[in-house]
């Protein structure tokens, strides 16, 4: 039994919740509107401020995706009302970042500059040097796109050079040592 499934999402207040034929779920607050559809198998219910979500068969597939879409619901809720937001930190020397327009161009010891396009509904600001950060109403998306700004320059395990989550560890390696 899914103990996350089971669990009721409360509405806040300032949240419209729409249920649509399909199983298509619109979530609109004071942040954005957000529109996903979920399997036809579960049944999602709201009774006042509460949605509920059941579902039809007890395979281990439907109980694993009973949680699954709790949670992305949840999560959408959650997005409309505060947002989602994912720092990243960049280290090394001469690594910088700056935002022009709806590009973000990065320093990271190439020979080129690095343009990353800012995607639609996503918000790149930065905070102080060296820290970046992806904020939007979409989960998903925002970790999308922060990790496709860390894959830009993954951290090198030797001088920790690169671009990394905040709060990421990242295990240090030793250099070569020399033979007497």
């Amino acid at each position: 039994m899914s103990r996350i499934g089971l669990s009721p999402i409360e509405i806040p207040g300032g949240v419209k919740v729409e249920i649509m034929a399909g199983n298509e779920l619109t979530v609109e607050g004071k942040k954005g509107k957000l529109k996903e559809v979920f399997n036809k198998n579960l049944k999602i219910t709201k009774e006042g401020n509460i949605i509920k979500v059941e579902r039809s068969d007890n395979t281990n597939f439907y109980k694993a995706l009973h949680g699954l879409t709790r949670n992305l619901i949840n999560n959408m809720i959650i997005g409309v009302t505060e947002g989602f937001q994912k720092k990243l930190e960049i280290s090394g020397v001469g690594f910088k970042a700056q935002i022009t327009g709806k590009k973000v161009t990065f320093q990271l010891g190439f020979s080129h500059p690095v343009i990353f396009d800012i995607p639609e509904g996503i918000e790149i600001k930065l905070e102080e040097q060296g820290v970046v950060v992806v904020s939007g109403i979409d989960k998903q998306k925002v970790g999308h796109v922060a990790a496709g700004i860390r894959s830009l320059r993954v951290p090198d395990p030797y001088k920790l050079k690169g671009i990394k989550i905040s709060g990421e560890y990242i295990k240090r390696k030793a250099g070569k040592s020399a033979k007497k």
